[in-house]
């Protein structure tokens, strides 16, 4: 029995691992049922849907930026499954926000000046819930697993997570609206359930006072991290990673719909394509490194990624398919000549992509003392929010300069190579770090 099926049969794991999932497939599951109906059923302009499209994506990744420091900070200083469970439990108040919104949408009832700043306020609330969660998904790992499972656990985590965002965009891409409003209550309670059968957590350090202040918590945890140079480096990497990440889901929608003329079946098949390139390259990873973290295949990782962004755009370029007919359905696109090299161009970006990723996950929770893990993630998530903002707030402003979202895509090819030159780094300064040792 490896250890990646052997943890997946155990209590100190599978809980965790389910919660995370459920909780995963439900945020996506609602967010990409919202941004699907909006861009193709109220909005007819690709200004107005990658607008769109661009503001959800900030409202969920800003709530990391804002409070991922108490976060932190709580998940250190509290048991953390007590911390999951509650979390879970406000997930049920945020869903029937989201539920109502989806609903009134739906029957055209106030559509533009309630139901849509609804859905908004409820995907910012679950930005929040997330934000209090972040933490801990990694930082318990070493409190449950021994040191030689802690990578295999994460790379477990980080591919339950896409294969739970591929099960919701593919459900949001086939499911009417009506059924998906319905559906994100019904797994909210599944996964507080769920979340009851994670094993206690207490703190393992000195229990220390909360500092509330949001920005100087922030700065605080920031500047304990830039002092580790291993910690700080993998905190960029994976920054400038997600920034790749978030600018490419901001145009899969609006790219679909007006440069590939295709219907939002399409927009969510590459969404799924994504999830399972990032889930196969994550568990792909620890096979390679034999469950060693390491930073060794970080750079040619993501150069490769940055390879098939390039041949992403170059196909959908010159896309000649056929949609004279209208947009083009998931049937009529797949059977387009350009479609297969369209889908394995970006099932190769994403296989490249977790496998960059995930180790550098692993660096965070075991380069630095147990009773410090979740602030040290806390901490990367500030980080990381600050640059996909960064990279949302780009991609908007472009498109309100006129850009077209197909030029766009090359954004994400030139972020690859900052990358790679951080996973160097990264990977020099492990080296060195293993040589004094």
């Amino acid at each position: 029995m490896t250890t990646t099926t052997r943890l997946l049969s155990r209590r100190r794991f599978l809980p965790l691992f389910c919660t995370q999932l459920l909780n995963a497939f439900n945020d996506n599951l609602y967010k990409t049922a919202m941004v699907l109906f909006v861009v193709y059923s109220v909005y007819n302009s690709e200004e107005s849907e990658s607008m769109f499209s661009g503001i959800a994506s900030a409202l969920f990744i800003i709530p990391f930026v804002l409070f991922s420091a108490i976060a932190g900070q709580l998940a250190d200083m509290r048991d953390k499954a007590r911390i999951i469970r509650t979390v879970k439990l406000c997930e049920f108040g945020i869903m029937t926000l989201g539920a109502i919104g989806l609903f009134l949408a739906w029957r055209g009832i106030a559509v533009d000046g309630f139901a849509i700043p609804l859905m908004l306020f409820a995907l910012f609330l679950a930005g929040v819930q997330s934000t209090f969660l972040g933490p801990i998904k990694y930082a318990i790992l070493p409190q449950h697993l021994r040191k030689r499972e802690v990578l295999a656990g994460t790379g477990l985590v980080e591919a339950g997570t896409y294969v739970a965002i591929l099960a919701g965009t593919i459900l949001a891409g086939v499911i009417p609206v009506e059924y998906a409003a319905a559906l994100i209550l019904a797994t909210a309670v599944v996964g507080y359930l769920v979340s009851r059968q994670i094993p206690d957590a207490p703190p393992i350090g000195k229990v220390e006072a909360i500092d509330w202040n949001v920005l100087r918590s922030s700065i605080r945890l920031i500047s304990g991290c830039m002092h580790d140079r291993q910690v700080w480096y993998a905190i960029l990497a994976i920054s400038f990673f997600w920034t790749i990440g978030a600018v490419l889901f901001i145009q899969f929608p609006p790219l679909a719909k007006n440069v590939l003329m295709a219907s939002k079946e399409v927009a969510s098949l590459f969404l799924v394509m994504f999830s399972i390139g990032i889930a196969i390259g994550s568990v792909s990873i620890n096979a390679l490194l034999k469950n060693e973290v390491s930073a060794r295949y970080a750079p040619a990782s993501v150069i490769v990624m940055g390879m098939f962004v390039i041949g992403f755009y170059l196909i959908a370029r010159s896309w000649t398919g056929d949609a004279s007919g209208g947009l083009l359905s998931l049937g009529e696109f797949v059977v387009q000549p350009m479609a297969a090299l369209l889908l394995l161009s970006l099932l190769g970006i994403a296989i490249a992509g977790g496998m960059f990723v995930v180790p550098l996950y692993a660096f965070l929770t075991t380069r630095v003392a147990p009773e410090q893990a979740s602030r040290t993630i806390a901490a990367n998530n500030i980080v990381n929010s600050f640059a996909m903002v960064g990279g949302s707030l780009l991609a908007m402003g472009l498109t309100a300069l006129g850009m077209a979202v197909i030029e766009q895509v090359l954004l994400s090819a030139a972020m690859c190579l900052i990358s790679a030159w951080l996973g160097s780094r990264l990977y020099r300064i492990e080296r060195a770090g293993a040589a004094e040792a």
